[in-house]
């Protein structure tokens, strides 16, 4: 079975990031690669990670006009990323549309929905708009995912136990918010260690700095993926 660790390649430029990947074991992890890196290097950049033998997040959160959305997902399976998400706000027609171009494609391409940013504190949710909690949020919109075509959803590990309950366990629960106990939490507000958010439930675990920025990537991976095995 495959790693569930998927790493964050957050950088500015592309040079840091093959140094990291070249680092790495693709049999330890899979990568992602987010809005800053696919705008400065585009597709490329995706390629030259599947060359050395990592399957790709594309973590672009399509959210638009369903046609729209549907040819931006058409484009990343015909990329040939592992995986890629919309935003589950965008609705049913959104990502109904959008799974019927992945479906076309002759790609295997996973699909997922965003459902509350875990950066979101609760303040900030009601803020925006968002009536009840974080998690009556995230329940409501990764239901409509599921029910929309998508085969998971991203979501906090503190919200994958009740999703799990609900959502049967087929359902990929993709949870970023992961930290080794001692990390700096950074900007997320919502977080659990790796093995807390396995046993929760979650499906995949997106982690940043705490590999990306350690002094030994490899060695900060292997233990994660150790306290996990």
């Amino acid at each position: 079975m495959h790693s569930p660790i998927i790493i964050a390649l957050d950088y500015p430029q592309q040079q840091p990031a093959l140094q990291l990947l070249q680092q790495l074991d693709p049999q330890l992890c899979r990568v992602k690669v987010g809005k800053e890196m696919f705008t400065r290097l585009g597709p490329a950049f995706v390629e030259a990670c599947m060359s050395r033998g990592f399957d790709v997040f594309l973590d672009l959160k399509f959210h638009d006009i369903p046609n729209t959305v549907a040819g931006a997902c058409r484009a990343g399976a015909d990329l040939g990323v592992w995986m890629m998400n919309v935003h589950a706000s965008g609705g049913r027609r959104m990502m109904q549309a959008a799974r019927e171009a992945v479906d076309k494609s002759s790609s295997e391409t996973l699909l997922i929905a965003v459902t509350i940013l875990t950066s979101l504190s609760e303040e900030e949710l009601a803020e925006i708009g968002y009536s009840d909690s974080a998690a009556d949020n995230v329940s409501r919109l990764a239901a409509l995912a599921k029910d929309s075509g998508m085969h998971g959803v991203v979501c906090s590990p503190r919200e994958a136990r009740q999703l799990r309950s609900d959502l049967g366990d087929e359902f990929l629960l993709v949870t970023p918010g992961v930290r080794p106990s001692g990390s700096d939490t950074a900007d997320q507000r919502r977080v659990m260690t790796p093995l807390d958010a396995m046993h929760a439930g979650s499906s995949y675990l997106v982690i940043g700095r705490p590999i990306t920025a350690a002094e030994n990537p490899l060695q900060a991976l292997q233990q994660i993926a150790d306290s996990i095995a």
